[in-house]
């Protein structure tokens, strides 16, 4: 492992140097980003990472039930897969605009993200 910025390069590898970790989430002290760790510290994006990680497998399932030649569960899982991955996309845009907003920003300005 490489060491980091405020690390030795001589001597032991580090690990048993390092303090406990503080609660100060996020991370503040290693990044100049304003939303880091936004995803899952904000409750809010949850349905929506949920929504889209539930249209992947219904992707996969999609993709298989076409490979096996069932096509009336393929238009259906291709329907609902359609539907979980803009639905979930759409929510997690929203809660980000929605705390952009908050701090008196717009989605597209390029302060924190």
């Amino acid at each position: 492992m490489l060491p980091g910025p405020n690390e030795s390069t001589t001597g032991h590898s580090g690990a048993e140097h390092h303090s406990p970790p503080e609660d100060n989430f996020p991370d503040y002290t290693r990044t100049t980003r304003t939303h880091v760790g936004e995803s899952i510290e904000d409750t809010r994006n949850w349905p929506g990472i949920v929504l889209v990680a539930l249209g992947l497998v219904g992707l996969g399932l999609t993709l298989t039930a076409a490979g096996y030649g069932f096509a009336g569960w393929a238009v259906i899982g291709a329907v609902a897969t359609v539907l979980l991955l803009v639905v979930g996309v759409l929510l997690v845009v929203f809660e980000h605009r929605r705390l952009k907003a908050r701090e008196g920003m717009r989605l597209h300005d390029q302060a924190g993200h």
